[in-house]
């Protein structure tokens, strides 16, 4: 007896877990979602999304590792300059600093 309880509660679980994910007003909602940010004006792209298509272009006719070692540096060109203008600054600023002081002062300004 305790084994047909079992089965018919383990039945029951399934069939309603079922009835819950066939929800059909969830996928109408993200059908919806979709389509109007598919409609969004190609001028409201971010810096990102532009250098990524610039990047797409650019990346034409390479393929698999070469592609993506490409991409890789053509995404994070734009970081590797600010880093470099920040270098430069913060130099700029710590000149005059020796030593334990100097090396103290570089980590605080480039933690900025």
């Amino acid at each position: 007896m305790r084994h047909i309880l079992s089965i018919a509660a383990l039945g029951f679980a399934l069939v309603s877990g079922a009835a819950f994910a066939a929800d059909p007003a969830k996928p109408a909602a993200a059908a919806t979602a979709a389509a109007s940010a598919a409609s969004a004006p190609a001028a409201e792209k971010s810096a990102q999304q532009n250098k990524m298509a610039t990047c797409n272009k650019e990346a034409e006719g390479k393929k698999g590792d070469e592609r993506k070692a490409f991409m890789k540096d053509c995404l994070s060109a734009n970081k590797q300059k600010k880093q470099q203008n920040k270098m430069k600054t913060c130099n700029a600023e710590a000149a005059g600093k020796k030593g334990d002081e100097r090396k103290a002062f570089m980590s605080e300004c480039l933690k900025k």
